[in-house]
């Protein structure tokens, strides 16, 4: 690849990064305002020879999320490289609801593999597009946040933005109060 696009959104959570291609697919999506933290996510191969600061369409899901819409980072188009197990997983994850996070342990019986915990923890920290394949969806057994790239305090204010975004998607009948 030669070159792509890095774009930074100010978010509640800070400056959100996403690095796009030329095809605007995302490569790197997280809560930092350094350039070389984006870049430090993909392998070397993969990087791009010229970065050049721009707009990227995955800008107004961040926006949208952040607005109160979780379902907006759904169809944000984006690129990974990794082994088929990588790839299943990170699939995977773009099928947890928001404001029903998984355990570890739950997300390795999603993958098909109840006891391959480790392989489940792996799969999330080699996420390079946070948001948009949500690994934040994933927590500890019992409960806690858990590791988090971006910081366990972006960990639990998605959650929690997530928690109360689901209630107000319950039809009438089902919301509380």
């Amino acid at each position: 690849m030669t070159t792509a696009t890095l774009q930074f959104v100010d978010t509640p959570d800070g400056a959100f990064a996403i690095l796009a291609d030329q095809s605007d697919l995302v490569l790197v999506s997280g809560w930092t305002s350094d350039p070389d933290a984006v870049l430090a996510r993909l392998a070397p191969a993969r990087r791009p020879r010229q970065v050049v600061a721009g707009e990227t369409t995955a800008s107004e899901a961040v926006r949208a999320y952040y607005d109160g819409d979780p379902t907006a980072i759904d169809e944000v188009r984006v690129a990974q490289s990794g082994t088929a197990l990588q790839l299943a997983g990170w699939e995977a994850l773009r099928r947890i609801a928001p404001g029903a996070p998984l355990t570890y342990t739950g997300f390795a019986a999603a993958l098909g593999s109840p006891s391959a915990v480790r392989a489940a923890a792996s799969i999330c920290a080699r996420n390079a597009v946070a948001l948009f394949v949500p690994c934040h969806r994933v927590l500890r057994g019992d409960g806690t946040m858990g590791g988090f790239a971006w910081g366990v305090g972006v960990k639990r204010s998605l959650l929690a933005r997530e928690a109360t975004s689901a209630t107000t998607l319950l039809p009438p009948a089902f919301s509380q109060g």
